[in-house]
């Protein structure tokens, strides 16, 4: 994952950075328990009617409800800035939590673009599985042409789908360059199809929020399951823009970047900071803790 470059501030947060686990007192794991019965309850009330609604081969909106329902459940106030396309689109968005996964789909209803040990995890793969989650090898660099195809396949006719180009989350304050193998996709876009750029904006809640450093996702959870109140999330949906004006993949990456870090100065009040935890590569990372494509 990544090892720090500057400390944070906050004394905890750089712990969990650091890969410590954090020791919860009494009152933030009775705030964890109770926010994870509210999560089963959210399962059990929606899945079952969701599989309803398959079984009679009905459109069902009911995997954006659960997710929406599910960020608010974790703390999420979700503000929608601007009209998301909602079909013939693929959003491009910045990436700081697994709660962007929440707010994003509960949004716009989009499926998204993970690696394929998300698939694998306990609980997260069957539920990403429900808002038709696309699985890609990163790693598998020489078969990312046969995954192209499988992304092309599984979008055919259902053109609503979030990529991450970052390649990881960060802290919110930051924005990494934009890696471009599953953009492929685009080269040539398919018909109809437009670029929507993405900035989720966590506000000041970001840095203690945002699944850095070498905290397992299990970890953050619980720290973030376990926050006081709520915090403000807002999703600005960008202009859109058609990506046949910006031939190839790099092209593309680099526009939509550049709207998302002119979005991410405006709502900072000045220019994203580098970020302070430098990828490091890891031989095989557990499948609980991986990260968004």
């Amino acid at each position: 994952m990544a090892s720090p470059s500057t400390a944070s501030p906050d004394p905890r947060r750089a712990a969990a950075a650091d890969g410590h686990r954090i020791t919860l007192t009494f009152a933030e794991r009775a705030r964890m328990w109770r926010r994870v019965g509210l999560l089963l309850l959210a399962v059990l009330t929606h899945v079952p009617v969701h599989g309803a609604w398959r079984l009679f081969r009905l459109p069902s909106p009911w995997p954006r409800r659960f997710l929406g329902r599910v960020a608010r459940i974790v703390g999420a106030r979700v503000e929608t800035i601007g009209t998301p396309r909602g079909r013939d689109v693929f959003y491009v968005s910045n990436h700081v939590s697994w709660i962007d996964i929440l707010a994003l789909g509960g949004a716009s209803g989009t499926a998204f673009v993970a690696k394929a040990e998300i698939g694998a995890a306990p609980v997260v793969g069957w539920l990403a599985g429900l808002n038709r989650t696309v699985y890609v090898n990163r790693e598998n660099r020489m078969g990312v042409a046969g995954q192209i195809e499988q992304l092309r396949a599984a979008l055919d006719g259902n053109w609503a789908i979030t990529v991450f180009p970052e390649g990881t989350t960060t802290d919110g304050k930051s924005l990494l360059p934009f890696k471009t193998p599953m953009l492929r996709v685009l080269e040539p876009p398919p018909p109809d199809v437009m670029v929507q750029p993405v900035l989720l904006d966590y506000g000041a809640a970001g840095e203690d929020i945002g699944w850095v450093g070498e905290e397992s996702g299990l970890d953050n959870a619980r720290r973030v399951l376990a926050r006081r109140g709520s915090f403000p999330l807002r999703v600005h949906f960008l202009e859109p823009f058609d990506p046949a004006d910006f031939p190839g993949r790099k092209a593309i990456a680099a526009e939509s970047r550049r709207r998302i870090e002119a979005a991410l100065t405006a709502a900072l009040g000045h220019a994203p900071r580098p970020f302070a935890y430098v990828e490091q590569a890891r031989s095989n990372p557990p499948p609980s803790e991986e990260k968004s494509v």
